[in-house]
């Protein structure tokens, strides 16, 4: 048998187990379908801790993203303001797609937020400490022209787990299909207008533990993988 037999042979050998891998991996059973749907609207408290829903706010979360993309990517948003006792404002927007597949995944705040003009002017990485665990975020600094600070904390769920993007949400999602699950998505963000951008990381904070807190089992876990 010659060399070129031989090559032929190992090509079509690899691309035959390549495509079975494949197809052993892809996943066939949503993870939504498997423990439940559920209603943003319900999950998350009008009121807790310090804080309750701002009855004046009207529109005033900003939506980084435009509203046809939204459509496409969550099937669930949910926008409020809260304001606690000393008239400190936080804005949550909280975005669920019940699809995490390639093209259906969630939008990074990093990149949608410039994207309709803001000016990124800082990113870290950080933990919040709960009364159910650590829950890793990351913050961001934006700007709007000259008169709008908005420092931001947000996190990404990808089925029961956190996430902050890159190699982990792979991983996350990698073992999720070699069960053949397709998991749910979660984007919860929250943020305020502030150009003291330590003391608006440090509300948000608050902000955030007082809400797990608040929050019922099955929610927390659906929201920040915390039990």
């Amino acid at each position: 048998m010659n060399a070129g037999v031989i090559k032929a042979l190992l090509v079509a050998a690899l691309a035959g187990a390549a495509s079975y891998g494949t197809q052993a991996l892809k996943p066939t059973q949503f993870l939504v379908e498997r423990e439940g749907r559920f209603r943003l609207e319900d999950a998350v408290p009008k009121q807790f801790g310090d804080w309750a829903l701002d009855p004046f706010a009207g529109a005033a979360v900003v939506n980084p993203q435009q509203q046809e993309a939204l459509n496409k990517i969550y099937n669930q948003l949910l926008s409020r303001v809260y304001v606690d006792g000393q008239g400190h404002r936080i804005m949550m927007s909280v975005a669920y797609g019940e699809d995490q597949r390639d093209g259906m995944t969630v939008h990074y705040p990093e990149i949608c937020y410039p994207a309709q003009g803001f000016e990124l002017q800082a990113k870290q990485t950080a933990a919040i400490q709960t009364p159910g665990g650590t829950l890793p975020v990351r913050q961001l600094v934006t700007r709007m022209g000259s008169t709008r600070t908005e420092p931001v904390t947000y996190w990404v769920m990808i089925g029961h787990q956190p996430t902050l993007g890159g190699m982990q949400k792979k991983l996350i999602e990698l073992n999720y299909a070699v069960d053949g699950v397709i998991p749910d998505g979660l984007l919860f963000r929250v943020s305020s207008v502030d150009r003291d951008t330590a003391a608006a990381f440090a509300l948000q904070e608050r902000f955030v533990q007082q809400l797990v807190q608040a929050l019922q089992g099955p929610a927390r876990v659906r929201l920040t993988g915390l039990r």
